[in-house]
């Protein structure tokens, strides 16, 4: 429910049922629609968006009553994004599970979840065009050089049942990846608190004690000469918290161009790699009815191509 001036004045709404534990920056996209991501974010950081009269966070949860704040924000006059034909039908063959209540697909690597930062469209825009008129929401995220797994909900009581999933670490996820560099054992642990920071005009995240509990686990799966090819699992959902465990190591990820330094770079286009080598390949969840479901997909073509110039 709506309420105020919708031609361009601020406007509150109630939180429905189907909205209950959703992102409020994922509420907010849903309704500002042409905005860029980034501008949503500056009106929750300045705090003129509002739950309950408060202010609040990108990542925090709304609640089925709460009371949201919605300022009036310009648009721009484009209309919907153009997403082409050839996108749509790659989005398509993307898709490895739907059911009534659940989307999960595996993302391309190079495609961004939202539009934003000079993207006129996400992977959820798109999905969102092929399954017109019906709910869809974003579950958890995937950086946009990473590919995977990755989760939507289609009704509000999927939503809040993943979504509590992911929050509190239940999720099974589970990550292929290339370290630049030699894991000492078969498992290596890192229990290293992260926080976002600010570097320059990038928003980066490094390993800091007033940073939040994050714990990744690698498991080596194949030992190369100075390269560590390894599953990563994943026991705490931090951003970037993969690539930032594996910068502590002392071996970021192959092609990881936020992270590595020029000279690894350097090497890992010279083998052959034009991306982040990091695909989430295995996730277990729990559906709305208490079924465990398990999602897999495999190791792109272009990743194995990397392995196979190693042997």
């Amino acid at each position: 429910m709506s309420t105020g001036n919708s031609n361009g004045g601020v406007r509150k709404e109630t939180v429905d049922h189907d909205h209950d534990g959703q992102r409020v920056d994922n509420f907010l996209s849903a309704r500002m629609k042409g905005l860029p991501r980034s501008l949503i974010y500056r009106l929750i950081r300045k705090g003129q968006v509002r739950i309950n009269g408060k202010r609040c966070k990108p990542a925090s949860r709304l609640q089925e009553g709460d009371e949201v704040r919605i300022p009036p924000a310009r648009l721009k006059e484009k209309g919907e994004a153009d997403i082409s034909d050839r996108v749509l039908a790659q989005l398509k063959e993307c898709i490895l599970h739907e059911d009534s209540d659940t989307l999960v697909v595996n993302k391309p690597s190079g495609m961004a979840v939202h539009a934003g930062s000079g993207l006129p469209w996400g992977m959820i825009d798109g999905l969102r065009r092929l399954y017109a008129e019906q709910y869809l929401e974003l579950v958890h995220r995937l950086d946009r050089e990473t590919s995977g797994c990755l989760v939507l909900a289609r009704s509000g009581r999927s939503l809040q049942h993943l979504s509590t999933q992911f929050r509190d670490g239940q999720a099974a996820k589970r990550y292929l990846c290339l370290l630049d560099g030699s894991l000492s054992e078969a498992m290596v642990e890192v229990d290293a608190p992260l926080a976002r920071v600010q570097a320059g005009q990038k928003r980066q995240v490094e390993v800091s004690p007033e940073g939040k509990a994050a714990l990744t686990r690698f498991h080596l799966l194949q030992a190369y000469p100075g390269a560590s090819y390894a599953e990563a699992e994943l026991l705490t959902g931090r951003t970037h918290q993969i690539r930032v465990h594996a910068l502590h190591l002392g071996m970021p990820l192959a092609g990881d161009q936020k992270y590595a330094g020029r000279e690894s770079l350097k090497t890992w286009r010279g083998r052959g790699l034009r991306r982040l080598f990091l695909h989430a390949h295995s996730l277990q969840i729990e559906n709305v009815n208490g079924q465990m479901m398990d999602f897999n997909a495999p190791l792109p073509g272009d990743l194995r191509a990397v392995l196979s110039g190693l042997e």
